[in-house]
C-alpha cells in the first residue's frame, strides 16, 4: 500500500497547491507563497488532522525540486551579463554578504540562540531571491533598466558566493569549527573545481547538446539534459562537495548552449513541479504557533533584512562608482530573501545542526519581505530624492567629487587597449595554470589506484610513479606551453612600455632585452616550484625522475608545434562557445 499513500500524498499536494496558488495570482502574489501556504494547510500542525501520510518520500522528492531549482539558476547565468557589470556586482554582493552574516549573527546571539543557529540565520539572510526580483521588475516594467541589470549582475555573484556558502557550512556542520586557514583551502578547492568544470563543460557539453537538438527529438534533447544534470550532481557528491553546486555548475555551462531557449522550454515543467513539491514541503515543516511565539525575532529580523541590504548593497553599488539614485534602487531591490535561505535552512535541518524554530523564521521574513518588494522598488526614487534634498551640501558634493573621481580613474583611449590587452593575457595565463595545478591534484588523489591497475603489468612502484608523474605531465603541457608563450608576450609589451628611450637612454635597448628574459625565466622557475609542491607524493627517486623528464623534454622538443595547435584549437572552441548570441534565459515562474 506504500504507492497508493505516496500516490495519495502527491495527488493532494498538488491539488491543493493549485487551488491556494490560483488565489495567490488572483490576488497579485507570488506563487511561492501560494506553495508554501498549501504546505501549512496540509501539514501535521494545523489541525484536524494531517492530510500526508509519507512525509520521507516527499522530503527526498523535495530534493529534486532544490536540484531543479539551482540547474533553473545556472541556466540563467551568463559570463557576459557578469562582464559587463562585473566591479558594481562583485562590490555590491561582497559587501551584503559580509554585512548580513554579519547581522544576522549578531542578532541571533542576541536572542540568545546557539551559534550554529546564529551562524546559519546570517547566511540566510544574505542572498537575495532571484525568482521574486526577476518576477517583482517583470511585472513593473523595469527589466530592461540600467538599475535592473546591476541587480541581475549582483544576483549572478550571490548565487556563486551563497554555493561557496554551502560548501563552507556544510564544513563547519560536520567538523564543528571554522578556522581561517580552513576557510581558505575549502575556498581555493571550491574556485579551482569550478574553473576547472567551467573550462571543461563549455568545451564539450554545448556541443554535444547542438549534436543532439540537430536530430530534431525534444525527448531526446531532454533525455540527454536530465543525464548529464543527474550525472554531473553524481560526481559533485562523489567529491564531497553539495549536491546544490553540481546543479548550479552544470546549468551555467548548458546556459552557453545554442539551443538554451529549447532548453530551458522543455524542463520548465520538470522545474515547475519539483519546485512546488520542494516550497510545499517547507510549508509541511512549518508550526504556525512556532511564528506567534517567535513573532518578536521575525520581525526584527525583517527589518534587519530590509534596511541591512539597503545600506550594504547601496552603499556597495555607490563605492563602485554608481550615482546615488542607482545605488538607492539597487538597494532596495535586493532588499529580501527567497530560494537560497530555504535551501540554506534545509540544509541546517538535514545535518542535523538547526533548531527547529530557524525555519519557519527564515519562511515567515521572506514571505514579509516578498510582499513588500514592489513597494520598495518603487519607493526607491522618491526616497532617494527625498535623501538629496536633505543631504548637507558639504556631503553632496564630496559625494560628486567622489564619483567623478572614481570616472575620472578609468583608462582611455591607449591606455584602455592596453589595460584590457593585459588583463585577457593575465586571465589566459591564471585559467592555463588552474587546469596544471587540477590535474595534479587529480593525479596525486587517483594514484592509488592508477598504481593498481598498473600492477600486474609493472610491479616497481617508482615506475609507478615515474608513469603517472610523465603521464600528468605530458597532458599537461600543453597549457604550460601555452603559459609561456602567454609570459612571453605579456613580458615583450611590458618591456617595451617600461624602457622608452627618454627614460633609459642609450641603455633602453639592453633594458629591454634584460626585462624580456627575466619576466618569462623567473614565472617559469615559480611555475616549476608549484609543480614540484603538487606532486610531492608522486615523485620518483632522482634516477627515474632524471630519465622521465628527459623523456618529457624530447617529446616537447619533438612535438612543440602539435601542442601550440592543440592548445589553439582548444581555445578557439572556447572562444566561440562563449561568443555565440544564445536565447535569453526565461524567468522563473514562481
Amino acid at each position: 500500500m506504500h504507492g497508493i499513500d505516496f500516490i495519495q500524498d502527491l495527488a493532494t499536494i498538488m491539488a491543493i497547491a493549485a487551488v491556494v496558488t490560483l488565489l495567490f495570482n488572483r490576488l497579485h502574489q507570488p506563487v511561492v507563497l501560494g506553495y508554501i501556504a498549501a504546505g501549512v494547510l496540509i501539514g501535521p500542525h494545523t489541525p484536524p488532522f494531517a492530510l500526508i501520510h509519507d512525509a520521507d518520500t516527499i522530503a527526498a522528492l523535495s530534493e529534486l525540486g532544490v536540484v531543479f531549482l539551482l540547474f533553473t539558476l545556472g541556466l540563467e547565468f551568463s559570463l557576459r551579463k557578469l562582464a559587463r557589470v562585473g566591479a558594481t556586482a562583485l562590490i555590491a554582493a561582497l559587501a551584503e554578504i559580509v554585512l548580513m552574516v554579519w547581522l544576522g549573527y549578531q542578532i541571533g546571539r542576541a536572542f540568545g540562540w546557539l551559534t550554529m543557529d546564529s551562524l546559519f540565520l546570517g547566511a540566510m539572510l544574505a542572498i537575495s531571491s532571484t525568482t521574486i526580483i526577476v518576477k517583482a521588475l517583470d511585472e513593473l516594467g523595469m527589466k530592461r533598466e540600467r538599475f535592473a541589470q546591476l541587480v541581475f549582475g549582483v544576483l549572478i555573484v550571490e548565487d556563486i558566493l551563497a554555493i561557496g556558502m554551502i560548501a563552507l557550512l556544510s564544513g563547519v556542520a560536520a567538523g564543528g569549527a571554522l578556522d581561517a586557514g580552513t576557510v581558505l583551502v575549502t575556498l581555493g578547492e571550491l574556485s579551482l573545481f569550478m574553473t576547472v568544470s567551467l573550462l571543461v563543460g563549455l568545451l564539450t557539453v554545448p556541443r554535444l547538446l547542438a549534436h543532439v537538438a540537430r536530430r530534431g527529438s525534444d525527448e531526446m534533447l531532454l533525455i540527454t539534459v536530465l543525464g548529464l544534470c543527474f550525472g554531473f550532481c553524481l560526481l559533485v557528491v562523489k567529491l564531497d562537495y553539495s549536491i546544490a553546486l553540481g546543479a548550479f555548475m552544470i546549468g551555467a555551462i548548458m546556459a552557453e548552449a545554442r539551443d538554451l531557449a529549447l532548453i530551458e522550454r522543455l524542463v520548465a515543467p520538470l522545474r515547475d513541479m519539483f519546485s512546488a513539491i520542494f516550497f510545499v514541503s517547507i510549508g509541511l515543516m512549518i508550526d504556525p504557533s512556532v511564528l506567534i511565539e517567535y513573532a518578536w525575532p521575525i520581525a526584527v529580523i525583517t527589518v534587519a533584512v530590509v534596511l541591512g541590504k539597503l545600506v550594504s548593497c547601496g552603499l556597495g553599488a555607490w563605492v563602485a562608482g554608481q550615482d546615488g539614485r542607482t545605488a538607492m534602487r539597487v538597494g532596495m531591490g535586493l532588499s529580501q530573501i527567497g530560494e537560497f535561505s530555504f535551501i540554506i535552512a534545509a540544509l541546517g535541518v538535514s545535518l542535523k545542526v538547526t533548531s527547529g524554530f530557524l525555519y519557519p523564521i527564515a519562511v515567515a521574513v521572506s514571505a514579509i519581505t516578498t510582499l513588500l518588494t514592489p513597494y520598495l522598488i518603487r519607493w526607491a526614487d522618491p526616497l532617494s530624492a527625498w535623501l538629496a534634498g536633505r543631504l548637507p551640501a558639504p556631503v553632496a558634493r564630496v559625494g560628486g567629487l567622489y564619483t567623478d573621481w572614481l570616472h575620472g580613474l578609468r583608462p582611455r583611449g591607449e591606455r584602455a587597449e592596453l589595460a584590457a590587452l593585459v588583463n585577457s593575457i593575465l586571465f589566459k595565463v591564471m585559467l592555463n595554470l588552474a587546469v596544471v595545478v587540477a590535474l595534479f591534484l587529480g593525479a596525486a588523489a587517483w594514484a592509488p589506484e592508477l598504481g593498481a591497475w598498473l600492477l600486474p603489468w609493472i610491479s616497481s612502484g617508482e615506475a609507478h610513479k615515474a608513469l603517472i608523474w610523465g603521464g600528468t605531465l605530458l597532458v599537461a603541457l600543453p597549457f604550460l606551453i601555452a603559459t609561456w608563450r602567454k609570459l612571453k608576450a605579456l613580458s615583450l609589451l611590458l618591456a617595451e612600455l617600461g624602457c622608452r628611450g627618454r627614460q633609459a637612454g642609450s641603455y633602453s635597448a639592453r633594458l629591454r632585452g634584460l626585462l624580456a628574459e627575466a619576466i618569462p625565466v623567473i614565472a617559469l622557475a615559480m611555475i616549476l616550484l608549484l609543480i614540484a609542491a603538487l606532486s610531492g607524493s608522486l615523485l620518483p627517486g632522482a634516477g627515474v625522475l632524471a630519465v622521465t623528464l628527459a623523456v618529457v623534454a624530447v617529446i616537447a622538443a619533438l612535438g612543440w608545434r602539435w601542442f601550440v595547435r592543440v592548445h589553439a584549437r582548444l581555445q578557439i572552441e572556447l572562444t566561440e562557445t562563449l561568443a555565440h548570441q544564445g536565447g535569453e534565459p526565461a524567468a522563473h515562474g514562481h
